[in-house]
């Protein structure tokens, strides 16, 4: 059982590091295309890429949780169209404060500030945890500080207050799939949600993103590299296959542990930062880093009630 946990974990942390990675393509797609476009392209690239997925699975029969009768239709249709709502709201907001002006590592800082919202949220649905992943979630928080937040220049500004309102809408996310996953399949479900992601973004895309780039200079933006280049990446692997792999790993996981886990995405934009493009860590930045594989290491052990558990 410990293994299966360890497992777990590990794949939410392969998803930080794609999603670390997609923050740039994120602020570059959103200034090339617009903000609603790009969110709305990415996330029907991720629902098709997932389609000869789902054929594969189904006749291979590696999944025992494939649909078989209007009930489990119903149940993978209501949980993608949940989990796609709360995606299609956090991601288009997150999108937003990037696109007016705030910088990617404060981004990331303000974004996985659902690592202190999922607990207490969880609270409220019974989903108790130890004082270690408490712990683990505000040296979590204090690192993530030291990360992405220079000295002495926090100020919280429009796009900052929608990031911590795209944090919100997140920790619904998370708990939405924390109810989902054991009752569906993940690739099935995280397809359905990108249609419906993809759909409901198009919406303010065709209402606010052409009418403000004008028709010519919105369809001519489609015809660079630059554009194509941030959407395949997070069409493909942020969408595609991260999200797929989050809803893979929480499923029997405690939602503040996998939010823990994901919220290692900052570390990850800021690590690739400094190995892609040669940007220099700080001492504070590398005290942020320390702090977060200390949380992740003291949220991983089995305390009180756990630990009983796990030697029985």
């Amino acid at each position: 059982m410990r293994t299966k946990q360890i497992q777990k974990s590990m794949i939410l942390l392969l998803t930080a590091l794609i999603w670390g990675i997609a923050f740039v393509a994120q602020s570059e797609g959103g200034n090339a295309v617009g903000p609603y476009s790009f969110n709305s392209i990415r996330s029907f690239i991720g629902a098709f890429v997932l389609i000869p997925v789902i054929l594969f699975i189904q006749k291979k029969g590696y999944s025992d949780k494939m649909p078989k009768t209007k009930e489990d239709w119903k149940v993978h249709l209501c949980g993608g169209f949940c989990c796609g709502i709360a995606l299609c709201l956090a991601s288009n907001v997150q999108q937003l404060g990037l696109f007016f002006g705030s910088t990617p590592g404060k981004a990331g800082f303000l974004t996985a500030c659902y690592i202190l919202i999922v607990p207490v949220l969880g609270f409220f649905v019974r989903k108790k945890c130890g004082w270690n992943v408490l712990v683990g979630v505000l040296a979590a928080l204090l690192g993530l500080y030291f990360l992405c937040i220079p000295k002495n220049s926090f100020a919280l500004h429009f796009s900052d207050a929608l990031l911590l309102l795209c944090a919100f809408i997140f920790s619904f996310h998370i708990l939405i799939i924390d109810y989902f996953s054991p009752k569906t399949d993940g690739v099935l479900m995280s397809c359905i949600q990108f249609l419906v992601c993809g759909i409901f973004s198009a919406i303010p895309a065709v209402l606010t993103d052409i009418p403000s780039m004008g028709f010519h200079r919105w369809l001519m933006s489609f015809s660079s590299w630059d554009a194509w280049i941030p959407i395949l990446y997070a069409g493909i692997f942020s969408c595609g296959i991260a999200y797929t792999l989050q809803i893979i790993g929480q499923n029997g996981l405690n939602p503040t542990i996998a939010s823990l886990m994901m919220s290692f995405e900052s570390v990850f934009s800021v690590l690739a930062g400094w190995i892609l493009l040669g940007d220099r860590l700080e001492a504070r930045e590398i005290l942020g880093c320390i702090l977060m594989f200390g949380a992740i290491i003291l949220a991983q052990i089995p305390v009180g009630t756990q630990k009983k558990a796990t030697e029985t």
